[in-house]
């Protein structure tokens, strides 16, 4: 049995803002102007699963790592994260993670998606929410020099690693996961995401650099014309996104991505985490749409990969004066507690 307590006896710390931070979208854009400086990486370029395109892993090294060549395998624990839609190792939870994750002992590495970390897709497919094939290579990579792998997934990525751990079941190859702000009913999410305010508010800063990166790419000038015309990023998936990957549309591709449908067949330990006021989340899992070893914690507030707190401290040397200060931290201390409850040693 992987797990030193039942997956399911987790309680963690609870996530309360203070009234006036409650605001969904306040918590969603405000994370990222207070996240660390990044960190010093380690990166590694390799092929993806089709063997058309570079792929970034960026590590975070708990200590140094032997470099010789016998078949000895890293016994620290290697924690690796499978970011959002356009983000990287850069994302301010990708920040936050490292430097929690380097503070238990732990390895951490960001493994990116095709057209992400700042290397371009160079063959015909991109970012695919349910790439499940990818994502099994990218472990199998990691495997090749981890004894003891877990996952975080954030957002889409979340969505493609909570599908692979219910497709694979037994043979996914991290022995546990946290999952975050994950649409894993992609298709009420696209409705989500055509709300006024969400539409207004994030599809600029997530449509445009896609658009950007299609457009560098080598597509027909119809695909050229039609992908200038789109405003949401339905429109794009139906477009672009769903015909490079093979689906029918992007009703087909939704449906098909969706890991919602898969919660019910995941064997491995599995975190669920998301807002209840997630601005970009449709439906969300119940308890009797995931298996026993699946955890739900559902907060009422946090928007979307948010859960910051403003933390007021007295400095005992001047105790009339008051520090304040905003925190991203909540969900990588909560990420890590998990992972210690499952069994995850951290260094002596």
């Amino acid at each position: 049995m992987l797990t030193a307590n039942l997956p399911k006896d987790f309680k963690p710390a609870p996530f309360k803002p203070p009234f006036w931070l409650t605001n969904p979208h306040l918590q969603s854009i405000l994370p990222k102007f207070f996240a660390p400086k990044t960190p010093t990486y380690r990166r590694v370029i390799k092929q993806d699963s089709l063997g058309e395109t570079d792929i970034a892993y960026d590590f975070y090294d708990a200590h140094p790592i032997n470099a010789n060549t016998d078949d000895a395998l890293e016994k620290t624990p290697l924690i690796v994260l499978f970011h959002g839609m356009e983000g990287s190792s850069d994302s301010h939870y990708a920040r936050a993670l490292a430097y929690q994750i380097h503070a238990q002992g732990w390895h951490f590495v960001v493994a990116h998606f095709r057209s992400c970390g700042g290397i371009p897709a160079n063959g015909r497919v991109f970012y695919n929410a349910g790439d499940t094939e990818e994502l099994h290579h990218m472990l199998e990579n990691l495997q090749a020099h981890y004894a003891h792998i877990y996952a975080v997934g954030v957002s889409l990525g979340g969505n493609a690693l909570a599908k692979y751990l219910g497709e694979y079941g037994d043979k996914a190859l991290c022995k546990g996961a946290a999952v975050i702000s994950a649409p894993v009913d992609m298709s009420s999410a696209a409705l989500s995401m055509h709300s006024f305010l969400s539409h207004r508010i994030y599809t600029p800063y997530l449509l445009n650099p896609i658009i950007k990166k299609a457009l560098a790419n080598d597509i027909t000038k119809e695909e050229i014309d039609s992908i200038k015309a789109v405003n949401r990023i339905s429109d794009f998936d139906h477009i672009f996104t769903a015909p490079r990957h093979g689906y029918r549309s992007n009703n087909h591709y939704y449906y098909s991505a969706s890991a919602l449908p898969h919660l019910i067949n995941v064997t491995r330990p599995l975190l669920l985490i998301s807002a209840k006021d997630d601005p970009f989340l449709g439906f969300t899992a119940t308890e009797n749409d995931v298996s026993d070893t699946v955890t739900i914690l559902d907060t009422e507030h946090g928007g979307h990969v948010g859960f910051i707190r403003y933390r007021t401290s007295k400095d005992k040397s001047t105790p009339l004066y008051t520090q304040s200060r905003f925190d991203i931290n909540w969900l990588p201390e909560t990420v890590c507690a998990y992972f210690k409850h499952i069994g995850v040693p951290s260094a002596a």
